[in-house]
């Protein structure tokens, strides 16, 4: 499974040097100058269908600033404008296989999480209830949420707030996250 770590959000400058939307926590360490990165962008079909196929390029760090508020990217393949241009839009990935565990208890990549199933906690009134399972993490200026879909239904989400006092337990061996939310938060079945 690959995970983004950024996206090519524009071109920068006249050299090729392309502005990086930063989705990963360790941005020092995964866009470090000598870093190959694995660039995926889709083709071009006709149309501009979404069904193009993606192709995957490598692109190795040469350089990396910050410049109001993001990153700044110069790469060895890319020496103008017009290259960088064309970047626009590419997803910088990384397969899953590749990633070191955490050695945090209490940190979790978001594709350790998707999949997983959601029941409420012990000493809930409903404890052991599965409530459903995660279909994605998603990143707020509020914080991380767990986009929850409802046991036996295949539409619609509950969210759920991946915060301490309200996921108490998760299990990456049993593959398991337990909840506590307060009265209100989850709407009766």
């Amino acid at each position: 499974m690959e995970l983004v770590i950024g996206r090519v959000a524009k071109s920068h400058g006249v050299r090729g040097e392309v502005v990086v939307e930063v989705r990963t926590d360790e941005p020092d360490e995964r866009f470090a100058p000598g870093t190959v990165l694995r660039g995926r962008t889709r083709g071009a079909a006709a149309g501009g269908s979404a069904d193009s196929a993606a192709t995957t390029s490598d692109f190795t760090v040469e350089a990396a600033r910050e410049h109001s508020g993001r990153l700044l990217l110069r790469l060895s393949e890319v020496s103008d404008r017009a290259s960088a241009d064309a970047l626009r839009g590419t997803l910088f990935v990384v397969d899953t296989a590749e990633l070191p565990e955490s050695s945090d208890p209490d940190e979790f990549y978001d594709h350790e999480l998707e999949g997983m199933t959601v029941r409420y906690a012990e000493g809930h009134a409903r404890a052991g209830e599965e409530i459903g399972t995660v279909r994605e993490v998603l990143h707020s200026a509020a914080g991380e949420l767990l986009s929850v879909r409802p046991v036996g239904t295949d539409r619609g989400e509950v969210l759920i707030p991946f915060v301490a006092v309200m996921v108490p337990r998760v299990s990456r061996e049993e593959r398991v996250i337990e909840v506590d939310p307060p009265d209100g938060l989850l709407s009766e079945p």
